[in-house]
């Protein structure tokens, strides 16, 4: 395997074990810091860190890019950043982050639905796995909370399935709608989207911030999200969108899951009944099947529709 054949691959990896760490990083961060504010500065550092290492290390064209171009990069910097991760902060206020991870395993059900709603025809074992997804979502949210280090709330869980949701949206978007030949700078511009939008909800909501009021704990969770889970993990995930079939990125669904709860477990002391454990395992399941029927199609050429991957928008 070539050198470039062989990142795409090493790129998916970094995905499916930093982003299952992210959120124990999250739960930390919320401890004492304000949730929007924390993660709209989070994607501004990275992102403007981002830029200026594409600049330098790309030279003055790495950076250009159409006005559709830079669109697509602000509309999916407003689903996945700001929507998607945002929503999952918020929660995780009042949601153990095992159970965020568990339920936003979800979203590769949400593409499933939303490739329908656009007019392709999904697999009926395709639509099974969904059937049993939704099934074991049922059995999760019905179960019972799960106590994380902030307690819980009834909306918590609602609000992760919306924000998984925008994810969904976004993640379909970037692959029809076209994008920068660079894929970092389309990072960058997707990062500084939606930590400004992040920004924005936090001070209109009233939140302030008080250095002297947070946690080593906050303040370690967060570092590590700017660093590891934002330059390093988003890029990876924005790169590697536009290198291999979004049926395979999504495979990161059902890994990340198991990593955050064995996580929250071992340091956040949460605690699953079997209720949440039965209900989470058969929708990784669901993701399985789904995943696999999806690239046993693609590999047989029966897709119709728009490509699953960016290189036909450059």
């Amino acid at each position: 395997m070539t050198t470039k054949a062989w990142l795409p691959w090493a790129a998916l990896g970094v995905v499916y074990v930093v982003w299952g760490s992210t959120y124990l990083a999250i739960l930390f961060t919320v401890e004492s810091m304000p949730p929007l504010l924390s993660a709209g500065l989070r994607f501004l550092i990275a992102g403007a860190v981002l830029a200026v290492a594409v600049r330098v290390l790309g030279g003055r064209g790495a950076l250009r890019m159409t006005r559709a171009q830079l669109g697509t990069g602000v509309l999916v910097g407003l689903l996945l950043p700001a929507w998607g991760n945002g929503m999952v902060v918020v929660a995780e206020q009042h949601v153990a982050s095992g159970l965020a991870a568990l339920l936003v395993a979800c979203v590769p059900l949400y593409v499933v639905v939303l490739r329908r709603v656009l007019g392709e025809r999904p697999s009926k074992t395709t639509l099974v796995g969904v059937a049993i997804g939704l099934a074991g979502l049922a059995v999760l949210l019905l179960g019972g909370p799960v106590e994380g280090a902030h307690g819980s709330a009834w909306w918590g869980p609602w609000l992760v399935l919306l924000a998984a949701f925008g994810w969904a949206v976004g993640s379909v978007a970037s692959t029809r709608l076209p994008v920068p030949a660079n894929p970092f700078a389309l990072s960058a511009v997707e990062m500084l989207a939606g930590g400004l939008a992040l920004t924005i909800g936090g001070v209109v909501t009233g939140e302030k911030i008080d250095l002297g009021s947070y946690t080593a704990a906050s303040w370690g969770g967060w570092i590590y999200l700017v660093t590891v889970g934002s330059l390093f993990a988003f890029s990876s995930y924005v790169y590697v969108l536009g290198k291999l079939p979004v049926s395979t990125v999504a495979t990161y669904a059902y890994v990340n899951p198991v990593i955050a709860v064995l996580l929250g477990v071992l340091f956040a002391n949460e605690h699953f009944g079997l209720a949440q454990l039965a209900g989470g395992l058969i929708v990784l399941l669901a993701v399985i099947l789904v995943v696999s029927a999806e690239r046993r199609v693609s590999a047989r050429g029966e897709t119709i529709t728009a490509p699953e991957s960016r290189e036909v928008h450059r």
